[in-house]
């Protein structure tokens, strides 16, 4: 047998076996390359959606926590003044960074149970909806927002907007 192999081995035409053996390997590098991009493209695609699972979570967690009680106006007003902080140079830049800036929001410097129920599903879907901008918005530039039962020194150097159910809202 060994001698049939050698014979074989001398009478192989040894320039079409050198091609082939590089066309193999070129298509080896090329599919693992390829595998690479696509797991890199794919993790990537996991890691945003992620992020925008999480920004939403934090804004559904603020409409909850800052206007559970109101109406729906009014939990859209709180969920998109924390996007117009958002977009302003003056605040953070994610959604998770402005809900919990220190003392932007009194609820996150309290020990809150954990959101559930019928009001955690609306909230959820308000921040939904302000999030991914399925309805216009009704105000623009508005930044601050205090409840009705305090004044804020701040609240006098701001243009009053509106009073949405027992927020007061300021540019």
């Amino acid at each position: 047998m060994l001698w049939n192999l050698r014979l074989f081995w001398y009478r192989l035409d040894k320039a079409a076996f050198a091609c082939a053996l590089f066309f193999a390997f070129v298509v080896g590098v090329l599919a693992t390359a390829a595998a690479a991009v696509f797991n890199h493209r794919d993790a990537q695609h996991a890691a945003v959606r992620q992020f925008h699972a999480r920004s939403v979570d934090c804004l559904a967690r603020n409409v909850y926590y800052e206007a559970r009680g109101e109406s729906l106006a009014g939990q859209y007003a709180v969920a998109e003044v924390t996007m117009n902080r958002k977009a302003s140079p003056r605040y953070p830049k994610t959604v998770c960074e402005v809900v919990y800036q220190k003392s932007a929001f009194s609820w996150t410097e309290d020990d809150v149970d954990a959101p559930v129920g019928a009001e955690w599903r609306r909230a959820a879907q308000i921040a939904e909806d302000v999030y991914y901008q399925r309805r216009p918005p009704a105000l623009p530039g508005v930044l601050h927002y205090h409840a009705t039962y305090v004044r804020p020194d701040w609240s006098k150097e701001r243009e009053r907007v509106a009073r949405i159910g027992r927020h007061v809202f300021y540019r």
